[in-house]
């Protein structure tokens, strides 16, 4: 029999500005460590709801145009170290589908404090080509392959 802890449903997002450049944030409990906003799918959520939900909760806002949503689920296993700490401990990773989106707001509708309690303490935009050198090492693989599907999106 197998210990293998299942993997979180999750929805990840790349939300792109006029620019071309992806939103990141820092996260709350780990300074130094950026990411893309990403959050579970709730029961009976379908993964659009889960993208705007997520959005409103992680940044504030959901002023978006869905462009495409990746054909295939992406995982990634927690390292040894964030086991058992995360999800309480009955998750060993998150199985994404990732959705790009057109942000239609402006940078004063962003508000990473909206939601108790936030997940980032800081946001920018990024180069998509800077993205990788800002994530912690156990998402790379999962960024590279959202960044490959999505590089058509960008305009750069």
């Amino acid at each position: 029999m197998s210990t293998e802890l299942p993997f979180r449903l999750c929805v990840g997002i790349m939300l792109f500005n006029a620019k071309g450049e992806i939103f990141v944030g820092e996260r709350l409990d780990n300074p130094g460590a950026w990411q893309m906003p990403q959050g579970g799918i709730d029961e009976n959520e379908d993964v659009e709801e889960a993208f705007f939900r997520e959005m409103r909760e992680e940044i504030g806002t959901d002023k978006a145009r869905i462009l495409k949503i990746h054909d295939k689920p992406l995982r990634y296993k927690l390292p040894p170290r964030l086991l058992g700490r995360l999800w309480d401990g009955k998750y060993g990773g998150q199985e994404q589908t990732w959705v790009a989106a057109q942000f239609t707001g402006t940078d004063a509708d962003i508000n990473i404090r909206a939601h108790n309690p936030p997940e980032f303490q800081a946001w920018r935009w990024v180069e998509p080509n800077r993205i990788l050198d800002l994530i912690v090492p156990f998402k790379r693989d999962t960024y590279c392959e959202v960044i490959a599907a999505f590089r058509d999106l960008s305009g750069r």
